[in-house]
């Protein structure tokens, strides 16, 4: 695959106008810091700026000012060994390393940028062109597949799986289709037989809308399905909206 450059993340945080930008509470002039405390060598800290991410940045699947950047500054460090160290996890939260979880993160981060989102939001009668966090998403998803492809030879299975995941949504972009014939195999062998059953219900969403062979691949969900999935793992899940909930969007 030729997979574009990413940035250098040090630029990433000391270029990017943060005090400018905003994030679910207002200004993001905290998320700097709290990009780099993901490298941390405190388990605590690095679960707290991950915290961050996941309820400040990109808040309830809501697109930001601010998501953008941090998720260009996530993807330059997915590859940095202190990601191989492990976070707080809770009874909901899929196994893995801090890498594993990043990577969860711009899957998140992708989905709601993805075909579906934008059909949802011009059926809620919200052109996506006119909201800039979803433009500037969309305009990275390259880079982000960059470092999301990068870890499909990791030593982790839990890190193999959520970045075939994580890619899923960005081959969305028409810059990307050409990859999906290359990955479909990938997906069918690893994603698709993964003991968590909201990836392989995933990879065969994937495969189906890709026009490839599904044959013999199925989604056996376990008991209690529901109270165990997490939005993070669903394309649909971010923009899965009841005609009221449209004025709660954010655009």
């Amino acid at each position: 695959m030729s997979l574009d450059p990413l940035p250098d993340p040090a630029v990433v945080l000391a270029e990017t106008d943060w005090g400018g930008l905003e994030h679910a509470y207002g200004t993001a002039e905290d998320t700097p810091t709290q990009l780099a405390a993901l490298l941390d060598v405190d388990q605590r800290v690095r679960s707290r700026a991950l915290d961050h991410l996941h309820h400040v940045v990109h808040h309830q699947n809501t697109l930001y000012v601010a998501t953008a950047p941090a998720a260009l500054y996530v993807a330059a460090i997915l590859l940095d060994p202190r990601t191989a160290l492990p976070v707080e996890k809770g009874p909901r939260d899929f196994p893995g390393p801090m890498r594993a979880e990043l990577l969860g993160w711009l899957d998140s981060v992708a989905n709601a940028a993805d075909d579906q989102a934008e059909a949802t939001m011009r059926r809620f009668g919200f052109p996506p062109e006119d909201y800039p966090p979803f433009v500037q998403t969309r305009e990275i998803r390259p880079l982000l597949f960059s470092a999301a492809s990068a870890c499909f030879d990791d030593h982790d299975l839990h890190v193999r799986e959520a970045a075939l995941a994580a890619c899923i949504p960005l081959l969305d972009d028409p810059r990307l289709h050409h990859h999906r014939k290359a990955m479909a195999p990938v997906l069918r062998e690893t994603l698709a037989v993964s003991a968590l059953w909201q990836y392989r219900e995933r990879a065969i969403e994937a495969l189906t809308a890709w026009g490839e062979d599904t044959a013999g691949l199925k989604v056996r969900r376990e008991a209690f399905e529901v109270c165990d999935a997490t939005s993070d793992t669903s394309s649909s899940a971010a923009w899965n909206l009841a005609a009221g909930d449209a004025v709660d969007l954010p655009f």
